[in-house]
């Protein structure tokens, strides 16, 4: 490997802001903001839309997504 071109790899969080949950990971991605973890040391935090805590294929939950009114817009914009 060539030296001094690739990324840092470090120990990172990673929160599903729409489950609270956290998991500490290895990767390379960087973030400002940081957390306190169990072990008490600070890690850098990213924040994420959807993991296997909030996924429906992971949960088994359903969710209702709106697609009526992107369909109703494609139809009236494409309409012969």
């Amino acid at each position: 490997m060539k030296k001094d071109i690739h990324p840092e790899y470090r120990e990172v969080v990673f929160q599903d802001s729409s489950s609270d949950f956290t998991f500490l990971t290895r990767s390379t991605m960087t973030s400002k903001d940081t957390i306190k973890w169990e072990d008490g040391n600070e890690y850098p935090l990213i924040k994420i839309e959807v993991s296997s805590a909030s996924h429906p294929f992971y949960t088994g939950k359903k969710l209702f997504v709106d697609t009526a009114g992107r369909v109703e817009k494609f139809n009236r914009k494409y309409k012969k």
